[in-house]
């Protein structure tokens, strides 16, 4: 078990963010920031992030769920309805690189915190904001969460089209899609700044960005005008595209291109399928998929999980096991790379942390601070930015800012 002290430097080293951000949309866009070496930020409110209490904890406000997406960040806790929580606000600024929130435009506005505002104090800052619709639009004043997002974005209709009644998914997938767009938007606004010195405002709605991702593959015959065909791929909208049971379970199969099939049928004894002319070509397989998918769900129940798959592998056909969440802490890979280390918090415990997926061979960044408890490090951050004594003083007797106290069992 390890401590969070030793990591190289990461690709962002030297660059300051504040984050404004809560819940998962903005925090896990951060998160990736600060693990690749970034000195994020983070602001809160004397309340917290509200994914502090969410999910299990071994002490209040500090979740699970916001312990995963808090590693490598600092807390300050600043009441920006208070003028001077504001001012000490503007301060932090003047030393940092990027700034981002995720509250709606009009918030933003009331709270003195629009690019206008910031910009003022740092005319070369990266502002991004992290919001639900574009500002163009008639819905740039409305909320957005992932599950609105995953309806509007056709994500849950799409689950309907397979299986007969909409679905959302299982995963917060609008939020951390948009999170990536976020991410990659910052680090490119980053790098104009890096040519040009100059800074700019980033819009990043979740609205755009994920149906942008969503209808990537099913545009299909829209791409076309006038239109071909409706929207939707249809190898991904067959019911019988779908982990496959097997004697003894379930496995993950794709054979691909014609070599794959023609493996594939002869393993199972079926040249017949192997004659059938439906299936010789990669559009003849996607016209006919639902029939050629309805034959695969007759022929795996017909071996155990082991012998498919070594069947499978021996003759270059893809396929996998079928995990489970709970599966991922023992699949073979993921402990041979190391996905999940323990280390120790230094009021939580021994914890889990998911390692950085992607490797920089010289500047690899990784976990360097576990997530703050509300307020953690609010004096330290006050002075790094230049505040006296005094001021400190004067915002902790408001309660426009608090730190963190003991730990209590």
């Amino acid at each position: 078990m390890s401590s969070a002290t030793t990591t190289p430097k990461g690709p962002l080293s030297g660059v300051r963010v504040i984050d404004l951000t809560t819940v998962m949309f903005g925090p896990y866009c951060t998160q990736i920031m600060g693990e690749m070496g970034a000195d994020v930020v983070k602001v809160e409110g004397p309340e917290g992030d509200i994914s502090r209490q969410v999910g299990p904890s071994r002490h209040p406000g500090m979740s699970a769920a916001f312990m995963i997406k808090g590693r490598n960040k600092r807390s300050v806790v600043l009441d920006l309805k208070q003028p001077a929580a504001r001012e000490a606000l503007y301060k932090l600024c003047e030393g940092a690189d990027v700034f981002i929130h995720n509250m709606r435009p009009k918030a933003a506005a009331r709270l003195g915190i629009a690019y206008e505002d910031i910009e003022k104090v740092r005319p070369d800052i990266v502002y991004c904001n992290a919001i639900g619709f574009g500002p163009d639009g008639p819905y740039a004043d409305k909320p957005a969460y992932d599950d609105l997002i995953q309806g509007l974005s056709g994500l849950a209709a799409l689950n309907g089209m397979v299986t007969g009644e909409p679905r959302f998914a299982p995963s917060v997938m609008a939020d951390k899609t948009s999170g990536l767009f976020a991410l990659y938007s910052i680090c490119m606004g980053l790098f104009h700044r890096e040519r040009t010195g100059e800074g700019q405002r980033i819009d990043v709605p979740m609205y755009e960005s994920f149906a942008s991702f969503v209808i990537n593959e099913h545009m299909q015959g829209r791409f076309f005008d006038p239109p071909q065909s409706p929207a939707g791929y249809v190898r991904l909208l067959s019911p019988y595209r779908r982990p496959h049971k097997t004697a003894d379970g379930y496995i993950c199969m794709m054979p691909y291109s014609t070599k794959h099939w023609l493996a594939f049928f002869e393993l199972a004894g079926r040249p017949d399928l192997a004659a059938d002319e439906r299936f010789h070509t990669m559009p003849g397989r996607t016209q006919n998929i639902g029939e050629l998918y309805q034959h695969l769900a007759e022929i795996m129940p017909t071996r155990a999980t082991a012998d498919w798959l070594a069947v499978l592998e021996a003759a270059d056909v893809p396929a996998a096991p079928m995990n489970t969440p709970e599966d991922l802490f023992d699949d073979p890979h993921l402990k041979a790379v190391g996905m999940f280390p323990f280390s120790e918090h230094n009021s939580e415990g021994a914890v889990r942390h998911i390692r950085v997926p992607v490797t920089f061979h010289k500047t690899p960044g990784g976990l360097t601070r576990h997530a703050p408890r509300l307020g953690e490090h609010s004096l330290d951050l006050l002075r790094e930015a230049g505040l006296t004594e005094g001021e400190i003083q004067g915002l902790l007797d408001a309660r426009a800012t608090s730190q963190a106290g003991p730990v209590e069992d």
